[in-house]
Parts: C-alpha cells; structure tokens; sequence
C-alpha cells in the first residue's frame, strides 16, 4: 500500500470529448490515463502513466504497445507470461471483477502479489474493499479501484482511514478530471500554523455559543479554527480530553459565539450559525495536518461568554468569543490543552492566519476592516 492517492482517468468512452478530456486531465495532473487503443497516449507527456486495461483478458492486448507504460488484464501472472517476456519494458497488472466470495479472493491475492491490482467491485457495498485493504496491509503493490462518480471516489479514498491507493473513474467530459482530483485532495491537507500571544481576557456577559457535533472521533491533538474574524483564528480543542464533571465527547468541539468563523472544505469559511448536520468542517491538528469531517449537529444555546484578544509575531491580531467556562478549552504549542477561563496576557496559543479576506465564505482580494 502506498500513501499517495493516484488519480486514473478512463477515456475509452470520451468520444468527440476525447481531445478537450485529456488538455483538462493534463492541467489537473492526473496521474494515468486509462485506453484500449495505445493510439490515445501519442501526445502525451512522461509523466503521466499510459495505463492499456483490458477486462477480457491477454488475447485482447495488441502486439505493438506504443508508449504504454502499463497492461492490466484478468487473469494472472501465468496467463499472461507471454506478454510480459514479449514487453520486458512494460509492467503488467491485474484486473479483477468482484461479484461473489471466489472473486474477492481473487482480488486479496491480487493486492498482496500484483504491483498494479485494478479493482471492479459491482456491489455497492464497500466491506468486500475494506477486506482487500486489510489483507493488502504491508503488500508492496498498489491498489486502484473502480468509482462511478466522485462521491464514491471519496468513499473509496477513505475507506479504513488508509483508502485505496487510487481510484479509476470515467471521463466522459470536461470537468470530470477537475472533480477526480478534488476528491483526492479532499481527505486531507495543510493549514501553517502559528503561534499567537494572549494579550487580554475579559468576560462579556451573555451570548449564544455554538457546540459542533461531528461524526467522528477527534484525537487529542486536534480541533476546529475558529475566530471572531476571517484572518485570524484560534485551535478550539474538542472534548477528548477528561473533565471532573461530564464525561468527554470525543465528537464534539465547543466551538464559541454562534458569529464565529470556521474553515470548511477548499479554504471556504463559514459561520458557526451557518453549519447544519450534514455540513463539513476542518478538523486540524496542532502540526496544522487537516481533514474534512462531517456535522452531526449544532447545539446553539444562551451561556455567559469570555473575548480572548492575541496577537501573532507579525503584530496581526486575533479575536476569540468563547463560552465562559473552564471545560472549554484551546490548544497551545506542544498540544498543550488550555482551560479558556484561566488564559491570561502572555500565554501562548495556535492559531492561523488566512491571507485572503471572505465574501459570503469564499476568500477574495478587496479592502476589508475587521474590528
């Protein structure tokens, strides 16, 4: 299994759309591009991978391979010996159709001892992927797997937390490599994060808080940003940690004043009052590594509030509206948790600091004052 996720774009059933299919793949960097003619790969460049795949098996291989750099077929190494000692330069993979219990241990086997395993699973459910994944574990080959769309292609990324090592997906027309490569990048990514200075403290009275409940389990280490304004934000810890009082909510994030801003998918913001079950946010951790998780639901209630004022090395500063209470907390440089009610000037906190200032959630280039 391989850490990076791989985008496969099919263009067997492109068309007329074939040409303005691959100029888009291009630009997008997907990673194969998958025919059943090495005709379709003369004006490509090196370094995408040049994938023939062939679901009848071997005989359907043509004897000149052109720039292929890749044959997949059903069947195994014997049934296509042949082939493999006619193109030494050209590596071989196998394809398997999962359809019953004889299939997805043909697929295990595949993943374990293929360097390319092209999976088909014509189910819709995804335990028979999460058996292969976990009997690939530690196997030095890579997996691809099938989608019907992007949103199965972000199930499959994700499946077990691992995903498989990439998704083949069909482009039919412009803009399918564009949504290919979102879903790959929508698991996870990176936000800098800064250290900031506490500066002031002070309980403002009463107020509306949000507490966003996620589907998930959030580590110990991680959290949601959340901020009075739109460039600058603080690390909210969520309730992982233990409490004298309540037990921990490892799902939730007392998130702060219902006007805050969050960070969503694709850099977007959105307010705290804004999110509904079903929404997405960004769960980040203190070394700013990030993944999307999704809202279960937002409790907003009336609770006394505490403004927590920072300021970042460059002199930019940071607002925070909490709700005053000691078990809500934020997370500071070394994964340090950090009751809210007991910061004061000096103490240090992480935060981040978007560059673009926002326009209904989306960031854009324009004079804004935020005070």
């Amino acid at each position: 299994m391989t850490d990076a996720k791989l985008c496969w774009l099919d263009i067997r059933d492109a068309g007329d759309a074939t040409a303005a299919v691959l100029e888009e793949a291009m630009h997008q960097r997907i990673d194969g591009i998958v025919a059943a003619d090495p005709a379709a790969f003369a004006d490509l460049p090196p370094t995408v991978r040049k994938v023939l795949l062939y679901e009848a098996g071997p005989d359907a291989v043509p004897a000149d391979l052109g720039a292929t750099d890749l044959v997949v077929v059903k069947g195994g190494k014997d049934e296509r010996a042949a082939l493999e000692k006619a193109h030494p330069d050209v590596q071989f993979g196998r394809y398997v159709e999962i359809v019953d219990a004889d299939t997805l241990e043909d697929a295990c086997l595949a993943a374990r001892l293929e360097p390319w395993a092209v999976l088909d699973f014509r189910d819709p459910t995804k335990i028979p992927l999460e058996i292969v994944i976990a009997a690939a574990s530690g196997a030095p080959g890579s997996i691809i797997t099938t989608a019907a769309d992007t949103d199965e292609a972000e199930i499959v990324y994700g499946v077990l937390e691992l995903g498989s090592d990439g998704v083949l997906m069909r482009g039919t027309k412009v803009g399918d490599a564009t949504a290919l490569r979102r879903a790959a990048t929508a698991r996870a990514g990176k936000v800098d994060l800064v250290e900031l200075t506490v500066t002031a403290t002070t309980h403002i009275g009463m107020g509306e808080r949000a507490c966003v409940d996620t589907t998930t389990h959030f580590r110990k280490d991680e959290g949601i940003l959340v901020g009075s304004h739109s460039k600058g934000m603080v690390l909210c810890v969520s309730e992982t940690h233990p409490l004298p009082y309540m037990p921990t909510r490892p799902f939730r994030v007392n998130a702060g004043a219902l006007h805050s801003y969050t960070v969503s998918e694709e850099g977007r913001t959105n307010y705290l009052s804004e999110l509904h079950a079903g929404s997405k946010v960004l769960a980040v951790d203190v070394e700013g590594r990030t993944r999307p998780v999704s809202v279960g639901r937002v409790k907003i209630e009336t609770r006394p509030l505490i403004s927590i004022d920072a300021v970042a090395p460059s002199g930019q500063t940071v607002n925070l509206i909490l709700q005053d209470d000691w078990h809500v907390r934020v997370l500071g440089p070394g994964s340090a948790v950090l009751n809210s009610t007991e910061l004061k000037p000096g103490d240090r906190i992480l935060g981040h600091l978007p560059t673009a200032d926002r326009h209904v959630g989306y960031p854009i280039q324009e004079f804004c004052l935020e005070k």
